[in-house]
């Protein structure tokens, strides 16, 4: 048997995407020839197959070419096949015949793509934000686009690394100490295990949510945005957004106390005495140094962010030398603790840098004759000389007053009147690092608590009783801030945060969805046990005064935990100071990229500003704004003060990552399908709990203003943001609460107290698709205080698959009229061959569950008397009948263009209702609803009714009153008695001339009917004729006497009869004389003679007398609102119908007609 071989022969060597350039399967032939080696290969690579230019076949075992019987033609780049098998008549190219396999789909190729192009697409991915432009544009022109290189990052690099920056800061290195020493090792390792749980299971959410699909790079932003919607999303987005920002300026601050502290306190520019001044001193001092580097980070980071990235390993490798210093001081302080002896007097601490002369006492023994020479005390204490002189046993000694003496006793004499706790107590000195084997560890375990001016006191030394207050001018050290609880909570949180770092860089990874949950979960498990070990190094090591003590000024200004260090505190102090400044060119580098991220999406319109920036992408207005509010933190100038605030902020994001991943798993939505599997809705709960619980617990009036800011950004783009459709969350949320009140509603009908208008507004469109009466729509807002559905309808005439686009624009058109008049609903448009048809499907199928119309607004046919056609007036009488069998309501204003719009309120005025029938109470709730809109409010309400000659109207109107008291509506009550009275000449003629008019316009109809007919007999010449009746939307089953009668109309309505007849002339003449109706004198004069029918004359007379007791009562009302009487029930007398209600409203420049539903809508009960 023949063997077949295939050759692919590709116009280019790029053809073939993704091939590797030495393959096995593959010998390269000629530079363009590719040929499959075996049959086997063809069917691996088939894929690559798709491209070929053409066909070749090998016959036997030889390996000599025969080519089929087709012609290769080559041009620009694509190859035609013209084959004897194949009809290539029409052109067909050779993508058509690649997809000759697909042949059922071809049509629908550009909508629809083939498996392989959306699956090439995925794989060159951009790692854009979604929705963004620049990603549309890349997907357009990715073949144009050089291939960037693909990302290479791996967990550790890429994740766990940046993570640790960012987790580890300067709270680290300048709080945590006084934290421990103020709260205690007990409640110190509560507050860290409380804010590193809140942090674990936020990353355990955020791992759900980053690894539930692709996470382009935008981080936490990007994640809440499209979990939660465009309005949750923009407000934490912000909040953010400040978080971070205010985390730069903390940052600045925290490397600033360490320079000005530690590093160089002479470089201080305000300098003053006191307590209170130096504090004030400090405060400024923090303020300019803070300015300077701030602009210098900024600078920096305008200049270029690879500069800053250059620099992070520098900044984490000191954090880790620091961190490392720590444990290894730690464990040397076992064997050999370091000596920083702590001055006491009694039990309060004294700042060490008031022993000019080192004496920790009150005097000290010298000898006499070098004292002169060689000491000096001088009472202000700015200088001293020690003494330099060995000395001699054999000299006498004397006792000389300490620099401390001069400082309680403003002298240096030894009788001089001195501080009563200084008299009472004496110097000591202890150690300040006892050591891991010292067992200090059980006097820290317990809390210390102090107030602002409080003095560090170590409660196990003896001290005199009695209670002696310490002057802030006596060398102690002093408590600078009231502590508790929840301060040191809202003070300490900010060292957990930074989880989102490895989210952020998602971009960067060779594999985001495995890296970011591994990662930063690991990232937050090593610093949670870095902080508890810590907290328990601390309390194990160091005194419980020098924890307290939080500028260290008891160990001669050190750092307290650069005390602990080894070999040098100075591998503290240096490396702490270059992380927080690392930590600070962070987040002045990831905020701007978040704000410009936020004004890219354009949900918050003030913003687009901050979208742009350099040629390169880079953020500059975004960069000066978070500087502006950068300087804001700086200038608060308290690293105490800045971080409870963007505590805030970072808790309340958190709050809503938790929210986002236990709203989605309770949904179910079937989008949720994450990688990370260890996650619960329970896991997250307590997060998003735990994280409420700490905004209030670390400061509740921050937390309010969060919320605040919150809530107002929420409403902003809510109101003025613009619509995005990301399948969020709450969008989810909304269908399954909406589903739930759906199904609960169909549980049974409302109750009365219930009953509120669901309104379903019939508009017309005209041919270009503009509105023809939009007042109905004005009409329906000022009826919506009863907050019910509206849905605004109309028809569409014609075919729906030739129509469907002018559906699309009607409905266009219709919600544009919406939000202009400002009603909140749907809309709904209908496509059908004729109207009352459309409007019938509509008033049946509008609404879904218990959400559907009760209630049909349409307008009034005001040209039906003029008009030859009597389709708008058949149409309407059909709707009524319709409502009335659905058991809807229907509300038909008059002179609806009459009526006032919503920017007219009427200054005066009355709302008349004339209640002659009762329905269900329509007309008691339709005016109390109206008075409810701007519009009517100032209008007074009137109520009529109609007493006959057996009612008593004395007691109708006593009844009424007391009725509408009940239903706590207040009117004006008046019942009107209409007398029995013979009927009129003037309702006689009207009825007769209603009735000749009527017979009148038939009989045109029908010859007009006929001459067109006769048209078309003069074009059918052939015995088989076939009689076209165009029915109109007007003539149809309803009128039974032109049921078979063909009348002139719209040809989309045909009605096709075939007629099968030899045609005559005598048959012709026939059928005329049969059909000529009153187009004869004789026809006319037989109309003439017409005596009105007596029900319509009975008719006439109730519309006539009651269109003048209201025209006499109500001319002058803003409207009028008035029963409106059915429908004839026989269809010959719709016309007469139209009649009487034109009689019964003549005269009255706005009116409503009122048809209740049948069921009651307003009740006396609570």
């Amino acid at each position: 048997m023949a063997s077949v071989r295939f050759t692919v022969t590709p116009t280019k060597a790029e053809d073939l995407p993704g091939l590797p350039d030495t393959s096995p399967e593959i010998v390269s032939r000629s530079g363009t020839h590719v040929r499959f080696g075996s049959r086997e290969s063809v069917s691996r690579s088939e894929p690559h197959s798709d491209a070929s230019g053409g066909l070749t076949t090998t016959a036997g075992g030889g390996g000599t070419e025969i080519p089929c019987h087709s012609n290769m033609e080559q041009g620009d780049g694509n190859s035609k096949i013209s084959s004897v098998y194949i009809n290539n008549s029409h052109g067909v190219d050779d993508d058509d015949l690649y997809d000759r396999n697909l042949a059922l789909f071809e049509e629908e190729m550009d909508t629809r793509p083939k498996v392989s192009s959306l699956l090439s697409r995925l794989a060159n991915y951009t790692n854009l934000t979604q929705g963004a432009k620049e990603h549309e544009e890349a997907e357009s022109i990715g073949e144009k686009k050089k291939v960037s290189k693909s990302p290479q990052m791996g967990t550790f690099m890429g994740v766990y690394l940046p993570c640790l920056q960012n987790i580890f800061g300067v709270i680290l290195f300048l709080r945590l100490t006084w934290v421990v020493g103020t709260a205690g090792v007990l409640q110190g390792l509560c507050i860290v295990f409380i804010c590193c749980c809140c942090t674990l299971l936020t990353a355990i959410s955020m791992s759900a949510i980053a690894t539930n699909g692709v996470v382009p790079a935008g981080g936490s932003y990007f994640m809440i945005s499209r979990s939660l919607g465009p309005e949750f999303g923009g407000a934490v987005g912000l909040c953010f957004y400040l978080g971070t920002t205010f985390a730069g300026a903390m940052y600045i601050l925290g490397a600033i106390e360490i320079l000005l502290m530690y590093i160089a306190p002479d470089a201080a520019i305000f300098a003053a005495k006191g307590l209170e001044g130096e504090a004030a001193a400090m405060l400024n001092n923090m303020r300019v140094y803070g300015s300077i580097c701030l602009l210098l980070m900024s600078l920096l980071v305008f200049v270029g962010v690879k500069y800053v990235n250059k620099l992070a390993s520098v900044f984490l490798a000191c954090v880790i030398v620091s961190i490392v210093s720590i444990y290894v001081g730690a464990l040397v302080s076992a064997f050999k603790p370091p000596n920083f002896p702590v001055c006491m007097l009694g039990n309060r601490t004294i700042n060490s840098h008031d022993l000019v002369d080192d004496h920790c006492a009150k005097t000290v023994l010298l000898p006499a004759e070098k004292e002169d020479a060689n000491v000096t005390l001088p009472i202000d204490g700015n200088t001293t000389a020690l003494p330099t002189f060995e000395p001699d046993p054999s000299s006498a000694l004397m006792e000389k007053t300490t620099y401390l003496w001069s400082r309680y006793c403003q002298s240096t004499e030894l009788n001089a009147s001195c501080d009563d706790y200084f008299s009472t107590n004496n110097f000591s000195r202890i150690d300040g690092i006892p050591g891991l084997a010292s067992g200090i560890i059980a006097d820290n375990l317990w809390s210390s608590y102090l107030s602002k001016g409080d003095v560090v006191e170590k409660s196990l030394l003896s001290s005199s009783h009695g209670v002696h207050l310490a002057s802030t001018q006596q060398p102690y050290v002093f408590a600078d801030i009231t502590t508790s609880f929840t301060l040191l909570v809202g003070i300490f949180f900010p060292s957990v945060t930074g989880i989102m770092a490895g989210s952020n860089r998602s971009g960067d990874l060779k594999d985001a969805q495995r890296s970011i949950p591994i990662g930063t979960i690991l990232a937050i498990l090593t610093t949670s046990v870095v902080y508890l070990s810590s907290v328990l190094l601390f309390g194990a090591c160091i005194d419980g005064v020098v924890l307290r003590d939080k500028f260290g000024d008891s160990v001669k200004g050190n750092l307290v935990v650069g005390t602990l260090a080894w070999p040098t505190p100075w591998v503290i102090v240096v490396g702490s100071f270059f992380s927080t400044c690392g930590a600070g060119l962070q987040s002045l580098t990831g905020a701007p990229r978040l704000l410009q991220a936020i004004a890219k999406d354009n949900i918050v319109p003030f913003l687009q500003v901050f979208g742009h920036g350099k040629a390169n992408g880079e953020p500059t207005w975004a960069l000066l704004l978070t500087a502006l509010i950068a300087e804001l933190g700086i200038l608060i100038a308290s690293l105490d003060l800045v971080a409870p605030i963007l505590t805030m902020f970072f808790l309340m994001c958190y709050l809503f990552v938790n929210l986002a991943c236990a709203l989605q798993t309770l949904l179910r939505t079937p989008n949720w399908r994450p990688r990370f599997s260890f996650y619960h809705w329970s896991l997250s709960f307590l997060g998003m709990t735990i994280c409420l619980a700490l905004m209030f617990i670390s400061s509740w009036y921050y937390a309010i203003v969060a919320m605040v800011i919150a809530s107002m950004i929420y409403k902003y783009i809510e109101y003025h943001g613009a619509e995005k459709e990301w399948g969020d969350g709450i969008r989810g949320l909304s269908l399954s609460a909406a589903r739930y009140a759906l199904l609960r509603l169909e549980e049974g009908p409302p109750h009365t107290k219930n009953w509120r208008p669901q309104l379903l507004v019939l508009l017309k469109l005209d041919e270009d698709l503009h509105i023809k009466s939009p007042r109905l729509l004005t009409l329906a807002s000022q009826l919506k205080a009863g907050k019910g559905l509206t849905i605004v309808g109309t028809v569409v005439p014609g075919n729906f698959l030739q129509s469907y686009g002018d559906a699309l624009a009607a409905e266009q058109t219709l919600k544009h009229l919406m939000d202009k008049e400002r009603v909140k609903g749907f809309c709904q448009c209908i496509v059908a061959q004729k109207a009352r048809e459309g409007i019938s499907h509509m008033i049946q199928s509008s609404g879904l569950g218990g959400m559907k119309p009760n209630t049909v607004v349409m307008g009034w046919p005001h040209t039906w008397r003029q008009s030859e056609d009597p389709q708008s007036w058949k149409t309407f009488i059909h709707t009524v009948r319709v409502t009335t069998a659905a058991h809807l309501a229907l509300l038909v204003p008059k002179n609806i263009s009459l009526f006032p719009s919503n920017s007219e309120p009427c200054a005066d005025g009355h709302i008349d209702v004339w209640w002659i029938v009762h329905d269900g109470g329509m007309l008691m709730l339709l005016p109390f609803l109206l008075h409810q809109h701007k519009v009517w409010r100032k209008c007074g309400m009137r109520i009529f009714t109609v007493a006959q000659m057996e009612d008593n109207s004395i007691q109708m109107k006593k009844d009424l009153a007391t009725f509408l008291y009940h239903l706590r509506i207040e009117a004006e009550v008046e019942v009107v008695e209409m007398h029995d009275s013979d009927i009129s000449a003037y309702t006689y003629e009207r009825t007769l001339m209603m009735e000749q008019r009527s017979e009148m316009l038939r009989q045109m109809r029908l010859s007009k009917s006929d001459r067109e007919r006769e048209a078309q007999l003069v074009k059918d010449r052939n015995s088989m004729l076939r009689l076209t009746s165009i029915g109109s939307d007007d003539e149809d089953d309803t009128d039974a006497g032109e049921r078979d009668r063909a009348a002139p109309g719209d040809g989309s309505s045909e009605r096709h009869r075939r007629i099968q007849m030899t045609w005559t002339k005598e048959k012709a003449a026939q059928y005329r004389a049969t059909h000529s109706g009153c187009s004869t004198p004789e026809g006319f004069r037989d109309m003439l003679s017409i005596r009105p029918d007596h029900s319509n004359v009975r008719r006439m007379h109730t519309a006539v007398k009651l269109n003048e007791v209201i025209v006499n009562k109500s001319h002058d009302a803003r409207v009028v609102l008035l029963n409106m009487p059915g429908p004839p029930k026989n269809p010959d007398g719709d016309e007469n119908y139209m009649e009487f209600l034109e009689v019964l409203t003549e005269g009255l420049e706005r009116v409503l007609l009122v048809r209740g539903g049948g069921s009651e809508v307003i009740t006396i009960y609570s």
